[in-house]
């Protein structure tokens, strides 16, 4: 995906007002991505709930009916961390998991896909997955390519919709330091304090400060919720 073609989507992106130009937002996406589905998927700390999506309805009927969320792999799976994850790598061992995939197959799914989990204000979850019939080595070249602008895109996607829906605002954030973007960047990567702090070659207590001083900026409640933000607002790519 060119540049020019990215700064286009994120344009169409911000003239959106509504949450039925969202939809219509993510139908186009799909098209210039090139991808046979893209979900978007958020629930609020109430349990409000909001989706943009290509599925074929029947299958969102049913998944809603079943109550799918509780045993689907891709939910369970993001809504414990940060990074984009591929399906593949997901626990997809049990017979229930493996039944609820034959369903969506069934129903006209891919057998590849990747998520983005995306944590917002006051308790925000959301899910950005692409999803497509594809081979092994295909998929894996296109998200190569591709998962570093649709990460950017679910974040923008994601700040639109809680924009539209009136949500509670981060407000402005303040610049990171170089060593506070590395140390929060290397926590959304999963590694724990003493491993961010010997690869920073840096004590725990000097880390400490740094992460304290980054959430102090960010206004955050707690390092995890210090982390989300960074990656929201872009100032650090995982």
């Amino acid at each position: 995906m060119s540049l020019n073609k990215l700064v286009d989507m994120q344009e169409a992106l911000s003239q959106a007002k509504t949450l039925e130009e969202l939809q219509t937002f993510v139908e186009g996406l799909r098209d210039v991505y090139d991808i046979e589905n893209l979900v978007y998927h958020s629930v609020n700390a109430s349990g409000g709930q909001y989706a943009a999506l290509t599925y074929a309805p029947d299958w969102v009927e049913r998944y809603i009916d079943k109550g799918y969320e509780r045993i689907d792999p891709v939910v369970q799976g993001c809504y414990k961390c940060f990074t984009p994850i591929d399906w593949k790598a997901l626990d997809w061992s049990n017979k229930a998991s493996r039944d609820f995939m034959g369903e969506a197959v069934d129903a006209g799914l891919g057998n590849q896909g990747f998520s983005i989990p995306i944590r917002g204000p006051s308790g925000q979850f959301a899910l950005f997955s692409a999803n497509q019939k594809d081979t092994d080595e295909a998929w894996a070249k296109y998200t190569d390519e591709r998962v570093g602008d649709l990460i950017l895109i679910a974040h923008y996607l994601n700040e639109k919709a809680l924009e539209i829906e009136g949500g509670p605002s981060q407000g402005p954030v303040r610049a990171l330091s170089p060593r506070e973007k590395d140390t929060l960047t290397l926590l959304a990567l999963g590694h724990n304090r003493a491993g961010v702090a010997e690869a920073l070659q840096i004590s725990e207590n000097t880390l400490r400060v740094y992460i304290e001083s980054a959430r102090f900026k960010l206004g955050a409640s707690n390092t995890v919720h210090a982390v989300a933000m960074a990656v929201t607002y872009g100032l650090i790519v995982v």
